[in-house]
């Protein structure tokens, strides 16, 4: 029998969570042959899911938020697949009797959330933004328990809800952001970054984002005489040719375009970030201590990102850029301030502020408490 299922997935904000939270597990005595992943064939839970936990991938995609005929279409082929995956769902939660799932949100984990409540295997919800997603308002008033990334999720306050905060990759934990620690990673890079510059990292994502790209590579130009800072710009795979196209020759400002990068490498030298809000940036960024410059994703289910977001600004450790307003202008204004004297230490203190360095293991916490597992 499986003693704990593990849902959730689509994107490396879910799956990455997913991961710490079996390693926690694992480190408090649960076997990785009494875990099992179960996630989605289209998202990338084929890629990331490897390891000792075996893992369980359902058909089904997420649905199209949209009124064009091309959505209408597509969303019939997923209702169709989400039904098929509920079915399969149903049947291994029969079949595996666990003492309880944990859910972390995404399209994949509805259905398996939906197989624990008819099977009354019980329920660990794990909301990741300040805002839960569509799956888990559905199946919330089932669960046992919900852990929680803010003390101000919009939740009802009840004897279910515990801030656990959001987990992060061990690479990521593990970062020394001290000074000395700093100056040495700076040092190590190819070339090596002047010590004597601030950094600004960029990064959106995987992909990237279009708006917050083109500020930068703007930005870039404004700025190709400045020899006070450095400005590493993490594209994403979309928009990495034209940014690079686009790069200022002979400029003495130390700007480095990259399509996508190991983000524990970049983080361990920034001084600022520039990124969008979903939970997982959240999460490394407070963890970390760094200050930001934040552009939620607009249109993202729930406002969520703008929730994120605004929860870190309100705690002083950010401004937030809203992406219709993101321009070199009004991107430049915006560092420039974060830039000012020890504005940025102070900002990145009060980010940490909001950090939950054991956020894996309090939801492992959870997860067998409610599993009666010891």
């Amino acid at each position: 029998m499986n003693e704990v299922v593990i849902t959730g997935g689509g994107t490396g904000g879910h799956i990455f969570p997913m991961l710490a939270l079996a390693d926690a597990l694992r480190e408090s005595g649960v076997p990785a042959n009494a875990l099992r992943f179960v996630g989605s064939r289209r998202g990338q839970e084929a890629t990331l899911l490897s390891g000792p936990v075996p893992v369980t991938l359902l058909a089904g995609r997420g649905i199209q938020r949209s009124w064009s005929s091309r959505a209408w279409r597509q969303n019939a082929g997923a209702v169709a697949q989400l039904i098929g995956a509920g079915a399969a769902a149903a049947y291994w939660i029969g079949r595996w009797r666990p003492a309880v799932v944990v859910s972390f949100g995404g399209y994949a984990s509805l259905a398996v959330s939906v197989g624990a409540v008819l099977w009354r295997r019980p329920l660990v919800l794990v909301d990741l933004d300040a805002v839960p997603g569509a799956a888990h308002r559905l199946v919330a008033r089932f669960a046992a328990r919900r852990c929680v990334a803010f003390s101000d999720t919009g939740v009802d306050v009840d004897v279910r809800r515990v801030v656990t905060g959001v987990p992060v990759r061990p690479a990521i934990a593990a970062l020394d952001r001290s000074a000395p620690a700093r100056a040495r990673a700076r040092a190590a890079l190819d070339p090596p970054l002047d010590p004597s510059r601030r950094v600004i990292v960029v990064m959106t994502g995987s992909l990237g984002a279009a708006s917050v790209n083109q500020a930068v590579s703007e930005l870039a130009s404004r700025w190709a005489d400045r020899e006070d800072v450095a400005l590493i710009h993490v594209t994403g795979r979309r928009d990495e040719a034209w940014v690079r196209a686009a790069q200022p020759r002979g400029a003495r400002l130390d700007y480095r375009v990259i399509g996508f990068a190991d983000m524990a490498t970049w983080w361990a030298v920034a001084d600022v970030a520039v990124s969008r809000a979903g939970a997982a940036t959240i999460a490394e960024l407070t963890m970390l201590g760094i200050a930001s410059v934040l552009v939620p994703l607009p249109g993202a289910p729930g406002d969520h990102q703008t929730r994120n977001a605004r929860r870190v600004e309100e705690a002083g450790g950010a401004l937030v850029l809203a992406d219709a307003r993101c321009t070199a202008t009004s991107l430049g204004d915006a560092l420039r301030e974060v830039l000012s004297g020890e504005t940025a230490a102070v900002m990145g203190e009060a980010a940490r502020s909001l950090a939950h360095p054991d956020a894996a293991a309090a939801i492992a916490r959870v997860t067998r408490e409610v599993g009666g597992l010891r």
